[in-house]
């Protein structure tokens, strides 16, 4: 990264802040997170840039945790205004979430660069099908189910999500809706679920990639402080348009057009695992 020249670091900072433009009005519009465009970009240009293979996805993950610390409280904030936010639910299931944040982040800690990035191309592949070819309104239950497997559910949220580099939306999202959750709200209360999933993610990143070698310059263990400081600003000024944009159109095409982006990206990860 030392070697690029001041025209090329120029180009990356333009484009690491269009990424937090595109992350943060999607955190806000469709309650994915941004994390499921910023892991990717980041995943691609640290490729471009010949960072070590080994710690290219765990970067890229760390880092997306990182930046949802302000995203997520932006758009957190942008819902509850609008009593999107199901603080009742939350106050239920956060430990589960974060307990399964702990164990996700141990488990990443410990898994090479590649199986990270095939878990986040398969889980990209099943996210993309369930856009696509779910049927708007449809649920499996008319409320979320009872203990243990409600707590499950969270775990399971919570342990995905940190490996992915990904807020609570992602899953969330889908989650709730397929047990009758109102969209609006499940959206509002997925960015809730995010910062459960970005604190102690960002933490763990940090102490578990604190001696690792290959890491970019700049770096805080898996969190690179250059795309965390140039993403951040931006990501955090366009959550609250996503959000206002959610409550006024319905934005099935651009959840379409999403999908589709999500597919293509989750199938080329997996595709350049198996080289």
């Amino acid at each position: 990264m030392e070697d690029l020249s001041l025209l090329s670091l120029g180009l990356l900072a333009l484009a690491l802040l269009a990424t937090g433009v595109v992350a943060g009005i999607i955190a806000g519009l469709l309650g994915v997170g941004g994390g499921i465009v910023i892991v990717p970009v980041l995943y691609y240009m640290f490729t471009a840039l010949e960072i070590d293979a080994s710690v290219l996805m765990h970067v890229a993950v760390g880092t997306s945790l990182a930046t949802i610390l302000a995203t997520g409280a932006s758009s957190t904030r942008a819902h509850y205004k609008r009593g999107g936010v199901d603080l009742d639910l939350l106050k239920r299931w956060w430990w589960a979430i974060a307990l399964g944040v702990v164990a996700g982040a141990m488990l990443a800690g410990n898994l090479s660069g590649g199986a990270l990035t095939l878990v986040f191309g398969v889980v990209a592949l099943a996210v993309s099908a369930n856009m696509m070819f779910r049927k708007d309104g449809s649920h499996l239950a008319d409320e979320l189910p009872g203990s243990p497997l409600k707590e499950l559910l969270g775990f399971l949220i919570g342990g995905i999500s940190v490996m992915m580099g990904i807020g609570g939306g992602t899953l969330g999202v889908p989650t709730l809706t397929l047990f009758n959750y109102p969209i609006r709200k499940a959206v509002g209360t997925a960015a809730a679920i995010g910062l459960i999933i970005a604190v102690p993610g960002t933490l763990l990143s940090v102490y578990f990639g604190w001696n690792a070698e290959g890491l970019p310059p700049f770096s805080l263990g898996y969190v690179n402080m250059i795309g965390f400081i140039l993403i951040i600003p931006a990501s955090t000024y366009a959550a609250p348009l996503g959000a206002k944009i959610a409550h006024a159109i319905d934005p099935s095409k651009l959840k379409l057009i999403f999908a589709l982006f999500l597919g293509v990206t989750g199938l080329r990860m997996i595709y350049d695992v198996m080289l």
